[in-house]
């Protein structure tokens, strides 16, 4: 048997946005349908050292793999010259259980399928035309997200907000220049929100940073930064005021997600959330409908979009090569 161990950069080059919507986008439609095996996550919240850790897994029936992913964000890593993300997935071959593959991706795979998700989630529930989009928060996800998002829509402008205004300065440079959108910076959250067709939170933060006043008819927020009990983004009254809340999992979202902190404030209630996103995209439950709708997606990333991501960079890497070989 041969392992692969392949690093970022190999990684990098194996997968394209267009590529990783489509996976995505495939991965929770088999989710919908009942096609996966997905197990609960494991996820370990560092708060004292600003980390967190998760181990997420999935098999995608007719696959020849399954996969599991450990992926870290120690978010002050940058003050010692590191990066936020790291980690690695471990590719098993489906028909005998051994590794077939290492990819130490440093989290960008994660990164990556999050993006996707988000802009499978504005796909599905933003309105068709976009003038400006805001997006809070200025490190590698909030970069991802707008880059995906470009996948699906079109938009004139965009606007980004963070808690320091030297990151959001250096956001907007970055992007208008990678993207050719324009991309100012904020001087306030609400300044970001406001008149944004979609809004997009990619943040650590620990406490609402989006009001619910802030919010109005045929917005769409998609809110990506809540992964765990104790982080939270949006007030609970968003909740309440939404005409349509979409979740990747209901039974995480109530766990971990921004949703998890509005039924506690008994503003929301599981019965109230709308669909799960394959279940729309599979066709099983109405997206938008009106271009009214106030909608919410509350996502908290799936093993199967991890799956489908692994097995797109499994398959070429047996096809064209690559990476360290391992005699096992």
């Amino acid at each position: 048997m041969q392992l692969r161990v392949v690093t970022e950069q190999a990684v990098r080059g194996l997968v394209s946005p267009a590529d990783a919507v489509t996976a995505v986008r495939e991965s929770l439609v088999q989710l919908a349908q009942g096609t996966a095996v997905m197990p609960e996550q494991s996820a370990l919240d560092l708060a004292q050292a600003r980390g967190d850790m998760h181990v997420k897994g999935a098999y995608l029936q007719g696959a020849p793999y399954f996969s599991y992913k450990a992926a870290a964000g120690f978010y002050d890593n940058p003050k010692r010259g590191l990066p936020v993300n790291s980690g690695l997935v471990l590719v098993f071959d489906a028909a005998t259980g051994f590794p077939a593959a290492i990819l130490l991706d440093n989290g960008y795979l994660t990164d990556v399928r999050t993006g996707a998700a988000g802009a499978v989630a504005a796909d599905l529930l933003a309105r068709r035309a976009v003038r400006k989009v805001a997006v809070l928060g200025a490190g590698v996800q909030a970069r991802r997200q707008l880059e995906l998002l470009l996948q699906v829509r079109s938009p004139a402008q965009a606007s980004v907000w963070a808690r320091r205004p030297e990151p959001a300065a250096e956001y907007a440079r970055e992007m208008t220049a990678a993207l050719g959108l324009p991309v100012t910076a904020a001087s306030s959250a609400r300044a970001a929100v406001d008149g944004a067709d979609i809004v997009i939170t990619a943040t650590p933060a620990r406490e609402a940073l989006v009001s619910a006043d802030w919010l109005g008819p045929g917005q769409h927020v998609t809110a990506v930064g809540a992964d765990l009990p104790g982080k939270q983004e949006l007030d609970p009254a968003v909740f309440a005021r939404a005409d349509k809340v979409v979740v990747d999992s209901v039974t995480q979202a109530v766990h971990s997600g921004d949703i998890h902190h509005a039924i506690a404030a008994g503003q929301f209630s599981r019965s109230a959330i709308h669909a799960e996103l394959g279940e729309i995209a599979a066709g099983l439950r109405p997206g938008r409908e009106r271009d009214d709708e106030l909608t919410i997606a509350d996502l908290t990333g799936l093993g199967v979009e991890d799956a489908a991501m692994a097995n797109l960079v499994a398959q070429r890497l047996a096809a064209v090569g690559g990476g360290q070989v391992i005699e096992i």
